[in-house]
């Protein structure tokens, strides 16, 4: 076989959630160019609809699911309708994400535990539902997306919250990598760095500025500059690699 053929994902079965917009929707086409059939998640069902059938042009199967997934019955239920319809899951991709920032001495609790429901938890639901079927399958892989928040502590936003969770998704990654490394399961995180997206949209020109000239290759992520990563991490060619947070971010963290 090939170094090409072994990122291949012809008969693979994916699932993405927030796969509706953003990184999750850039991820889950770089899967289904691939080759893997791709259920898409989202909290906006018109949202996944509309990915899932752009993504069936592209000569794969493609299925559209609403789920919260901060619920455990509605993230089982959402592997389960993966399963019953594909007869397996072999890659989990744990995207969805929200930002509520502000000063850490003035974030509400509520603040506070909404980003961690959503970017933290929803995740670990993610990996144990996933790792459910895949472990008794021998083979999976789970990709989370993390951040180079957790990392480095971004400016000038303050997000306490947001920060505490991508380290928690880094660290989940690893340990869940550990545990399950023996029995055929690869867990490994991609961190993104600031990118254009309609969750980025809504800060301002300076905030914008700042993050560029912060950036040594002197401009933001588009979604598209991850779907490398997500192809590398969900194919054969990274059977050996797990525990691994990829920080694709232009060199940020490198300042």
């Amino acid at each position: 076989m090939g170094v090409l053929d072994r990122f291949s994902l012809q008969g693979r079965a994916a699932l993405v959630t927030g796969a509706g917009r953003g990184i999750g929707y850039a991820l889950a086409q770089a899967l289904a160019e691939a080759g893997a059939d791709v259920a898409c998640v989202d909290l906006n069902e018109e949202s996944a609809r509309k990915a899932a059938d752009d993504f069936a042009t592209l000569g794969v199967r493609t299925m559209a699911l609403q789920a919260d997934v901060t619920r455990k019955d509605q993230v089982e239920a959402t592997v389960a309708a993966v399963v019953g319809e594909w007869g397996r899951l072999d890659i989990g991709v744990n995207n969805a994400g929200i930002a509520r920032g502000g000063k850490a001495e003035e974030l509400s609790e509520e603040a506070w535990d909404a980003v961690l429901d959503v970017n933290l938890k929803s995740v670990f639901l993610c990996c144990q539902a996933e790792a459910l079927v895949m472990l008794p399958q021998g083979y999976g892989k789970i990709i989370n997306t993390a951040s180079m928040s957790a990392t480095i502590v971004n400016r000038p936003q303050c997000q306490a919250n947001y920060n505490a969770a991508k380290a928690g998704v880094v660290h989940l990654t690893r340990s869940c990598a550990a545990e399950w490394a023996s029995r055929g399961v690869r867990v490994n995180c991609i961190s993104p760095g600031h990118t254009v997206t309609p969750m980025t949209a809504n800060m301002g020109d300076d905030v914008r500025a700042i993050w560029v000239s912060n950036t040594p290759m002197g401009r933001l992520g588009d979604p598209s500059d991850l779907q490398g990563a997500a192809v590398y991490l969900a194919a054969e060619a990274s059977d050996y690699v797990t525990g691994l947070d990829l920080i694709v971010d232009g060199g940020y963290v490198l300042w």
